[in-house]
């Protein structure tokens, strides 16, 4: 009997709630394995992904979103093996699904937090609530490569906003590998998209993109490069959030200001019955 060889794997996009290669036909190697090395028009066609899942997603109820992070936990935890056989630290891991069920449990409480009666002069009732921004470029850090990359994903997406995810060239398989965690875990296609390969190349794409409402620097090392990001979100009015510093403890509480640095608020005004 012929000894079996084995099937190499060829690491893909996450578009959609699909893992398609990039339409560009390119992919680079990392240890051992082919990883898709996304383009431009993928980085935009993971846009439009985005755009289309923003009405499903931001009207779901805060409980069910909760509900779906607390399913990627589950999932994620079930993976932990495979995580650590890809180099990430079993504590890593650990803290990373920590992390979901942490944001899990703020998605019906956020509102109560941020949100609620402002009292007012007047026979009125005012009210304030907050309202996902829309669709949310982020660019992942290096380091930590999974808990780093859960710590961007998982504020944006609890609060109803959907996200294109720039991952790091360097570390592509923890984020690719969350993507087939996150297609098991009940999460509507569209909601988190992600894009391995050069940021040079599918970063500058998103932040100029008008469909774009807001980008997150976080992982982005190069002064000059985030500079240029920035210029290009101003052409639509993006809200940025800049890079984190090079000394971010990313086990710490990462409190509530993730989550409304992505959120805008909406006051209403009614009047009061007779």
């Amino acid at each position: 009997m012929s000894e079996r060889v084995a099937v190499r794997k060829t690491y893909k996009l996450f578009i959609g709630g699909k893992f398609p290669r990039s339409e560009s036909g390119r992919s680079y190697l990392v240890q051992s394995s082919n990883v898709s090395l996304a383009s431009r028009k993928d980085a935009r066609d993971a846009v439009v992904a985005a755009r289309a899942a923003v009405k499903g997603w931001a009207g779901a109820t805060a409980y069910n979103r909760g509900q779906i992070l607390y399913r990627a936990a589950e999932m994620l935890e079930g993976r932990r093996e495979q995580f650590v056989a890809l180099g990430i630290p079993g504590d890593e891991v650990d803290a990373a699904v920590d992390r979901w069920v942490w944001y899990a449990g703020w998605a019906d409480k956020l509102a109560q937090v941020y949100g609620g009666a402002n009292p007012v002069a007047g026979p009125y009732f005012n009210i304030s609530a907050p309202e996902p921004t829309g669709v949310v470029a982020v660019v992942a850090p290096e380091r930590p490569a999974l808990l780093g990359l859960v710590s961007v994903i998982a504020p944006a997406i609890v609060t109803g906003n959907t996200v294109v995810v720039a991952a790091s060239p360097s570390e592509p398989l923890a984020a690719v590998t969350l993507a087939e965690v996150l297609a098991t875990s009940d999460l509507p296609g569209g909601v988190v998209n992600i894009l391995t390969g050069a940021i040079t190349e599918t970063a500058p794409t998103l932040a100029a993109h008008m469909d774009v409402n807001a980008i997150d620097l976080t992982g982005v090392t190069d002064a000059g490069l985030a500079t240029d990001l920035e210029v290009k979100a101003a052409e639509n009015l993006k809200r940025v959030l800049r890079p984190a510093p090079a000394d971010h403890d990313w086990t710490a509480d990462p409190g509530v200001a993730p989550m409304t640095a992505l959120l805008e608020t909406k006051t209403v005004w009614h009047p009061k019955g007779v």
